[in-house]
């Protein structure tokens, strides 16, 4: 501490002088001409680089506030353009009227198709579609009455059905199968329904399955 104090007090007069020039540098911007000097060229070219800098700034802030102003102004034109644009279908009209045109077309076209349709039939006579069908009828267990079976499932009249001829075809364990034929009109005979006629007899019947169906 002693060393310290010593040294301090050896150059206190250039402290002192270097503190005298500063707070004169401060008050009056010059600097004293006793002490250490100030690089006096070095702190005007800062100076002035910081009001240059400010002006730009000050500068960049006008245009870009002037920017946001234009883009505020045109952004309700453009919504309203925009709006108005919605509002007009031009091309609307022009499909209305194209749809009309085609469905008129569409509907010479079948209309004088039935009328050829119907011309053929009254010439040659309607055609009448057919199928021939087979089924598998099968019972319970080898307990069932086979011939009843068979008799009951040729009960069933329907406009358009001709039952054909029938036998027994062994599946195993002494159980046979029906194997019955028939012949339909398709207009008139549902094959979904006259299978669920069928299994209507079911104390005698497992189950039905069509093993072939062809047009005749």
């Amino acid at each position: 501490m002693a060393a310290i104090a010593e040294t301090v007090w050896q150059y206190q007069q250039q402290y002192e002088s270097a503190l005298d020039a500063f707070f004169e540098f401060k008050a009056t911007g010059k600097v004293a001409s006793s002490g250490p000097k100030l690089d006096m060229d070095r702190v005007e070219t800062l100076e002035k680089e910081n009001v240059e800098l400010k002006a730009s700034l000050a500068e960049v802030l006008k245009r870009l506030a002037a920017l946001e102003g234009n883009i505020k102004e045109a952004a309700p034109a453009a919504g309203g353009d925009a709006e108005e644009d919605d509002d007009v279908d031009l091309f609307g009209s022009d499909d209305e009227e194209d749809d009309a045109e085609a469905e008129r077309i569409k509907a010479e076209r079948i209309a004088a198709y039935n009328e050829r349709k119907a011309a053929k039939e009254d010439k040659k006579g309607k055609i009448v579609a057919k199928s021939n069908i087979i089924f598998d009828v099968k019972p319970w267990d080898d307990e069932t009455d086979m011939a009843a079976l068979e008799a009951s499932v040729r009960t069933i009249e329907m406009e358009g059905l001709l039952w054909g001829t029938g036998k027994l075809v062994a599946i195993g364990y002494g159980i046979k199968k029906l194997q019955i034929t028939c012949v339909i009109v398709d207009d008139l005979v549902s094959t979904d329904l006259l299978e669920e006629k069928i299994t209507e007899f079911e104390d005698f019947i497992q189950s039905v399955d069509v093993v072939a169906f062809n047009k005749i």
